[in-house]
């Protein structure tokens, strides 16, 4: 078979699995499609193509979960994350990045694994709070590019529900990944060539994100809180083995 046509059938079927998980618990898209595809091409070939398809995604799954998103604690979120990107930015520039994703990646498991577990947050958080949370996705965004699994874990240990968490994250993530891509288009690091594979890859997409959207709208709450936690510690463990590759290179 054809190398590059071989490349297309196995990018159509991670991204398939990958709209599932985004169109299931709102996140995740981008770790696995990034982690998988990059085993075969260079990432600069692969995050604008991911980028694209991750707003198309946001795009095709907001109108569904509009009038169920949590406005004040979001927006308060987005104000933290652009505080902390810049930090996270010089920290990039300072410190080490795979040691820095090893240790992040373990936290998360650590405070995934205790959520499943039935830790719960037991009252809304304050707005410093929400604003810390969103600081810590910024300075990961900036420093490692992995900003969500904060606001996962801030919207799934609080009681406001998994209509409303997954509902924010979808927003959230648009808002974020906006603002990634206008900043690769920025510094010229979209063109035509990633375009055209994200409309490629377009449509096995949408097929995940249908399949995983009717699995959320079965889901008993308890069942999808437990599933959306073992997705963010499946997801971690995959970031702790990509950084121990880096640390170990």
């Amino acid at each position: 078979m054809n190398e590059s046509l071989t490349l297309v059938l196995f990018s159509s079927v991670v991204v398939v699995l990958a709209g599932y998980v985004r169109g299931y618990g709102g996140f995740g898209f981008s770790m696995i499609t990034v982690a998988a595809l990059s085993l075969f091409s260079a990432p600069v070939q692969v995050v604008p193509v991911v980028l694209l398809l991750e707003v198309a995604a946001s795009l095709f799954l907001l109108p569904g979960v509009w009038r169920h998103v949590n406005w004040p604690d979001l927006s308060w979120l987005l104000m933290g994350m652009a505080v902390g990107t810049p930090l996270g930015v010089w920290i990039l520039g300072n410190v080490s990045p795979e040691p820095m994703k090893m240790a992040v990646a373990m936290i998360i498991f650590m405070l995934a694994l205790m959520l499943r577990q039935g830790f719960v947050v037991k009252r809304r958080l304050n707005r410093s709070e929400t604003m810390a949370a969103g600081l810590a996705s910024g300075v990961l965004n900036g420093a490692a590019a992995i900003g969500g699994p904060p606001a996962i874990l801030f919207f799934f240990s609080s009681p406001i529900g998994a209509v409303v968490s997954r509902a924010s994250l979808i927003t959230f993530f648009l808002a974020t990944d906006i603002l990634a891509a206008g900043t690769c288009a920025a510094g010229g690091l979209m063109t035509v060539g990633h375009a055209r594979r994200a409309l490629i890859l377009a449509l096995p997409m949408v097929a995940g994100l249908v399949v995983g959207k009717h699995a959320f709208m079965r889901a008993p709450e308890d069942t999808f809180r437990k599933r959306v936690l073992l997705f963010l510690m499946l997801l971690s463990l995959l970031m702790m083995l990509r950084a121990a590759k880096g640390v170990f290179a």
